[in-house]
């Protein structure tokens, strides 16, 4: 039996030395061999704000990546790298659409490089450029709105700055981070005095688009207080929580997150809708809907599409006939991820600061709302909303 044990054990040991004998012989690298031979037959193909690279591999044993150098600003240098699997290099990061050159060089196993291939580059429409020709700010209540389109969904971000003192001093407003096809933001908080605004485009390589100046002045708005708010539960109206800790009344309670959430009832279905006595009556002219961070945030019963209805003399029947349509809207988010993924940009908007509506037609003064939901990011019913905040004049 122990000479049985013994064999085995000698056998096993012979094994694993052999293995790692052949295994120091793969990894064996000659720092004496020359560097690979070349790389042939580039062929460019010019995409926005970069380049692919496709080329004939070597037939050398030698060669373990090709890497291409390439300058996308002044001093400021690039690479990119590809192994031998591979005959395609992608270059990114350009700002402009000049000629560029890039050099592309063959590297070795000993990290000796060949001589470079030279070819040079002429970069189609970067996203930061041709997002630019579509960006637009306005006067917004208690601030400037900023509208943009994004057609290559590329990352970038807006800059809004201020001519602070009227004589050229530039100061920052906001700075809004988006992957999203197109959208809006607002920067809030400002006088209504008349001044200089700036908007411009930046890109993750530090690119810069064309400034767009204008001269606006923000439109007045005030918060309207939430200490005159109540629920008002009319029939047909859904109301009713998914349990006692999640009522109607936590829309207001001017708390964020598991603390202050209204989650309407598992069973219910599309569409439905609560409503809200403000306690005076009060122009509004925009709100801010904060979802819960949580695996309802963007996803689940988030609200994505639903209404907003403005009332001085409810139905009591809980109708609709005594109900003014005051505007539809759809949730915004700022990645433009799929359905399930978020990020910080993200975060920032729907639930620390919150998602920013404005009613495009400000209408009279009203006492009641009704917020009917039409659709939510995939439940098959219901809804949550972690509070609800109103802008705009008390009468």
């Amino acid at each position: 039996m122990y000479t049985k044990i013994f064999i085995t054990a000698v056998a096993l040991l012979i094994v694993i030395s052999y293995g790692c004998k052949r295994e120091d012989r793969l990894d064996h690298i000659d720092k004496n061999a020359p560097a690979p031979a070349q790389i042939s037959n580039v062929i460019v193909k010019a995409i926005p704000g970069g380049a692919l690279l496709t080329y004939k591999i070597p037939s050398d044993p030698n060669l373990a990546y090709v890497k291409a150098v390439y300058e996308i600003q002044p001093g400021v240098y690039r690479e990119a790298k590809s192994s031998f699997y591979s005959d395609t290099l992608s270059l990114v990061g350009y700002g402009d659409t000049k000629s560029h050159e890039v050099k592309i060089f063959s590297i070795g196993k000993n990290e000796k490089a060949s001589d470079p291939v030279s070819v040079s580059v002429i970069p189609l429409i970067p996203p930061v450029i041709s997002a630019f020709d579509d960006l637009d700010i306005v006067a917004a209540f208690g601030g400037v709105k900023v509208r943009f389109k994004n057609e290559s969904q590329a990352k970038l971000a807006i800059q809004v700055m201020v001519d602070s003192t009227g004589s050229g001093t530039w100061a920052p407003v906001t700075t809004f981070y988006t992957g999203a096809l197109e959208g809006a933001f607002s920067a809030r908080g400002l006088k209504t005095i008349k001044k200089k605004f700036a908007v411009y485009l930046t890109d993750r390589w530090n690119n810069k688009s064309d400034t767009l100046i204008k001269e606006l002045t923000p439109i007045f708005e005030e918060l309207i207080p939430k200490n005159k708010f109540s629920a008002l539960r009319l029939p047909t109206d859904t109301y009713t929580p998914a349990d006692a800790n999640y009522p109607l009344e936590k829309v207001y309670d001017g708390k964020i997150g598991w603390a202050g959430l209204f989650a309407s009832a598992n069973g219910s279905k599309m569409p439905q809708w609560f409503t809200l006595d403000l306690g005076q009556k009060v122009v509004l002219s925009r709100f801010k809907e904060h979802q819960l961070e949580s695996e309802h945030f963007y996803n689940s019963s988030a609200l994505k599409s639903f209404e907003m209805w403005g009332s001085n003399n409810p139905d009591a029947d809980g109708g609709w006939n005594n109900w003014t349509l005051l505007g539809t809207f759809k949730s915004f988010k700022p990645s433009g991820l799929p359905l399930g993924q978020t990020n910080q940009d993200d975060y920032n908007y729907g639930y620390f600061n919150g998602e920013d509506f404005e009613f495009e037609t400000i209408g009279p003064a009203i006492r009641y709302i009704r917020l009917k939901s039409t659709e939510s990011y995939s439940s098959s019913g219901q809804i949550t909303i972690s509070e609800l905040t109103f802008f705009g004049k008390i009468e």
